[in-house]
């Protein structure tokens, strides 16, 4: 390989922080967990030259600004660098993987942190949606007590549509995922832990988070979408002294309550699902490679589908509505 042709070098992890003369909430916003996710860089970046030019002034609190978590995916432009960076996600003694390294510098990071505003795309069209936490409970899997709070800030990010359930969904797909496995197969990726991402690391922390997905990968408005939800956030916080954003009403309330897994790399969709399409029970969603259907199981929505899922990766998942909002 000539010089030419290698690869440039990854630059080292990177974080901005910004602090106010007054005390007030510790906000982080991050990007590029995903690295072919480029509304997050675009709408932090953007944000980042406001308070650089003084057109915006951080008046209290701190807030830290990561516009790329994962340089490798990023500079790959693709989703992963080694593995998937919001799977798993915990600071580890021994690194192998790119994304543990990332995981040691961003997890002390985020606990520093009350707040986190984490931007992410999808890969179909659609319109943004924000996920976030449970609902306050003392449970094993998220223990949580400010969703009130998160409640609160989801609704001010302009968008009008909020998705629930994700951590808790996953953990029971692992625990069928563990029984078909059989006690002689040991791996992370049947660890009730391994859904945990950057969003459920803080909460587990003690912090609050939010991921919004500003719109499909690469949609021109999700880094506007982006933008404006952390100009919205700052404003919300009293970082700045901007009039706190009004709430978005009514909200389109969706909790996730199952994940079908691919069982053959071969199981397949009888058309190409997109996110939050309408499911009627009985409504046929695909085919095992035995040639078995599959339908859904009552009235809901596709959430996530995934046709390039390998066996026993979630397939897909399947959303009903919630009264939370």
């Amino acid at each position: 390989m000539t010089s030419s042709q290698a690869p440039s070098p990854l630059a080292p992890f990177k974080s901005v922080s910004y602090a106010g003369k007054s005390a007030g909430s510790r906000l982080i916003v991050t990007g590029a967990v995903h690295g072919n996710e480029v509304c997050g860089p675009l709408a932090i970046r953007r944000v980042m030259a406001e308070i650089d030019e003084g057109r915006l002034r951080i008046a209290r609190g701190v807030l830290t600004l990561v516009p790329v978590c994962n340089a490798l995916a990023h500079q790959r432009g693709t989703r992963e660098g080694e593995r998937n960076l919001n799977r798993a996600l915990m600071p580890t003694p021994s690194p192998r993987q790119y994304e543990d390294h990332v995981a040691n510098w961003l997890c002390p990071l985020l606990a520093q942190h009350e707040v986190l505003l984490d931007l992410h795309s999808f890969r179909m069209p659609g319109k943004p949606f924000v996920l976030v936490g449970p609902r306050d409970n003392t449970g094993a899997i998220e223990p949580f007590s400010q969703s009130a709070k998160e409640e609160a800030l989801a609704r001010r990010l302009g968008v009008d549509r909020a998705v629930d359930g994700w951590l808790a969904t996953y953990a029971r797909g692992v625990e069928r995922r563990r029984a078909a496995a059989g006690p002689a197969v040991d791996s992370w990726d049947l660890n009730p832990r391994y859904g945990v991402g950057t969003t459920e690391y803080m909460r587990s922390q003690g912090g609050m988070a939010l991921t919004l997905e500003c719109g499909e990968h690469g949609d021109p408005r999700a880094p506007e979408v982006g933008y404006q939800a952390i100009r919205r956030t700052l404003a919300h916080l009293r970082l700045t002294d901007e009039v706190p954003p009004q709430e978005v009403r009514p909200i389109e309330a969706l909790s996730i309550q199952e994940v079908v897994d691919k069982q053959h790399d071969d199981d397949s969709f009888v058309r190409d699902w997109q996110s939050f399409d309408r499911l009627r029970a009985g409504e046929r969603i695909g085919t095992r490679a035995d040639g078995q259907a599959v339908y859904a199981p009552a009235d809901s929505w596709m959430l996530f589908p995934d046709g390039t899922a390998r066996a026993r990766d979630a397939w897909f998942y399947l959303a009903g509505a919630s009264t939370r909002f």
